[in-house]
């Protein structure tokens, strides 16, 4: 740390001020006193002892008071005029900051010392970890486009084996709802009670019915391959009871203005 200069005493003794400054300290004390004495004097008559109390309480807020407004009054007065006396005694003050300063600077610069190797610590910390990112940065670009390559095969696959597999799905479906129908639902002509009567031989031979399988199927295709006009209208080869069925089953629906017309209920809605 860098010393302050020396404060250097050659016209006083520090010994003799300090006395003469004592002398001035007590004799000042003993005025002091003197007062002290003469305030105690000074008696009231004898009160009762809440009176007392009252009274003594009184009797201090206003001496606090007098106080108050004496120490408002006056200003700092400096306790000796001897110019020697203040000059040692403003040495030996200066003496006792320079040493608290050198302490402070000794202190300051220790931990400015330390703050400089933390941080060229933390410099060094710092400059391996962006090192050590740069390299994981690399390392990560470099799998994730084999990750990436990987994975659109591998999801292009899954995707395809999930087409297959709801594909085979509704093969079976579809196979199993045409037998179900075939065997509780057959054509007309192969049920004796549904035989439709003769036409006479002037008139057009009557359109072959088709079963209740073919008319789900129709019904659905339309549904699906026009979805904002689902609606067919009603062929002679659609069975009459048929029709009748899927209307009362919910499954048809007629149109609101047609009643020619009908559609599949959208059960995936």
């Amino acid at each position: 740390a860098e010393k302050l200069p020396e404060i250097m005493d050659d016209s006083v003794r520090p010994v003799d001020a300090k006395e003469e400054l004592l002398d001035e300290c007590e004799s000042i004390w003993k005025q002091m006193e003197e007062c002290q004495s003469k305030l105690t004097l000074i008696r009231a008559e004898p009160l009762s002892e809440p009176d007392a109390k009252l009274s003594l309480l009184v009797m201090r807020m206003k001496a606090l008071t007098a106080e108050y407004n004496q120490w408002q009054k006056r200003s700092p007065e400096i306790i000796s005029t001897n110019p020697e006396v203040l000059l040692a005694l403003g040495k030996e003050e200066l003496q006792t900051v320079k040493k608290d300063l050198e302490m402070v600077l000794s202190t300051v610069q220790s931990k400015n010392k330390k703050l400089k190797e933390d941080l060229e610590r933390e410099q060094r910390w710092h400059d391996e970890q962006e090192q050590i990112l740069d390299a994981l940065k690399g390392i990560e670009e470099e799998m994730k486009n084999e990750v990436v390559s990987c994975s659109e095969k591998r999801a292009f696959q899954e995707l395809k084996n999930e087409m297959l597999k709801l594909r085979a799905y509704k093969e079976e479906l579809l196979n199993a709802l045409g037998e179900f129908l075939e065997e509780h639902f057959p054509l007309p002509e192969e049920d004796g009670s549904a035989k439709k009567k003769k036409k006479k031989s002037s008139e057009k031979p009557a359109e072959q019915l088709i079963t209740l399988h073919e008319i789900l199927e129709i019904l659905i295709n339309k549904l699906m391959s026009t979805p904002h006009e689902p609606y067919i209208t009603i062929k002679d080869s659609f069975w009459p009871p048929y029709v009748e069925l899927l209307l009362r089953c919910g499954i048809a629906l007629r149109h609101p203005e047609d009643p020619n017309r009908l559609r599949l209920e959208a059960f995936h809605q």
